[in-house]
């Protein structure tokens, strides 16, 4: 991961967020906000990298024309990114029809970015990229903000594809099709005429995992307040790690969408320290993984992502040794081996 940032004519204040700024050499800084939904383009009237909401506020610094350069950063989802093979980026966007641009990891939606776009990576939450590109928008679309106060974070804005497009994106400005937004209130049920398990807001989003007539399996990620587990570093209780530990690399292969996300318990036996190279289109190039056995010697391939601020806790592994390892699932079968994929959370050596 290359951390890289496109010279600024002041220095950015804001962090973790998606905000947009843009470097104009002898231009006084004005702060701006798009009139209307637009897009991002590679070069004023070039190739659209993307689709931002009405409302996004934006510092301007830099013209050709009648267009202005801006430089777009926020989160993506993991999943529908891949290592670049233009050196000049670290990643592309390689969700089929284009994936949405976020406040932060699972907020709120500001923008769509189209299929192939290249990005920066600026960091990483798990499942999360936060990145970076530089692009230019029609000028006719801003308008200068008189008295712009202190926030440069984007407002919602829409998102709605209600105005004709000076590109063809209506492919790229929606939702992925395994997002939805929920119309109204209701209950999320454990089965058609199941019992509650929870209820969601309306225009809350949530991952639709499978369709049955006017029925959507679906997925909510968020958080519940559970002070009495706060000394547990995992976060797994002993209820939640018995499901964990029952879990099997078998059960991920089988139906690995059905898994990613929940977390495991398992005892794993350590073979080596590795880097991916370009072809595990599952990892970023370079993210350092552990290659290990379920069980012991004669189990399945597991691979173990390791992140950055816990690599010295694996550095001293010997081969061969057994660990517990706690972790949640990236994907239950990987593109190139079928291999289940696990996001380290902790790993506790005997």
């Amino acid at each position: 991961m290359r951390l890289r940032f496109v010279a600024l004519g002041r220095s950015l204040l804001l962090t973790g967020g998606v905000f947009f700024s843009v470097a104009v050499p002898g231009v006084s800084q004005d702060m701006v906000t798009l009139r209307v939904e637009e897009n991002v383009r590679r070069e004023p009237n070039g190739v659209v990298l993307g689709r931002i909401g009405e409302g996004a506020r934006l510092r301007a610094l830099n013209t050709d024309g009648n267009w202005t350069q801006v430089e777009v950063e926020g989160w993506v989802w993991l999943r529908s990114l891949r290592s670049s093979a233009d050196s000049s980026f670290d990643l592309v966007v390689s969700q089929e029809g284009g994936e949405n641009l976020r406040s932060g990891p699972s907020g709120s939606l500001v923008g769509v970015l189209a299929e192939g776009t290249l990005l920066e990576e600026l960091g990483r939450n798990p499942g999360w990229a936060r990145v970076a590109r530089v692009g230019w928008i029609w000028s006719a679309s801003l308008v200068e903000v008189q008295d712009p106060g202190p926030d440069m974070t984007l407002s919602l804005g829409t998102m709605n594809g209600s105005r004709d497009s000076q590109a063809t994106v209506t492919d790229v400005a929606r939702v992925p099709v395994d997002f939805a937004r929920v119309r109204s209130s209701g209950a999320i049920l454990a089965a058609p005429d199941g019992d509650t398990m929870g209820l969601v807001t309306s225009s809350g989003e949530v991952q639709v995992l499978e369709r049955q007539g006017r029925w959507a399996r679906v997925r909510l990620e968020g958080w519940v307040w559970m002070p009495e587990t706060s000394s547990n570093q995992s976060g797994v209780d002993s209820g939640s790690r018995e499901m964990a530990m029952a879990l099997r690399p078998e059960d991920l292969s089988s139906n690995p969408s059905e898994y990613a996300g929940r977390v495991v318990v398992w005892t794993i036996q350590f073979i080596s320290l590795e880097r991916a190279e370009a072809v595990r289109t599952d990892f970023f190039e370079g993210e350092p993984f552990l290659l290990t056995r379920f069980g012991g010697s004669e189990g399945q391939f597991v691979y173990v992502v390791v992140p950055t601020d816990l690599l010295s806790e694996v550095e001293g592994l010997v081969p061969l040794e057994i660990v517990e390892l706690t972790g949640r699932v990236r994907t239950g079968a990987s593109r190139l081996t079928g291999t289940p994929i696990i996001e380290m959370i902790e790993i506790q050596r005997f």
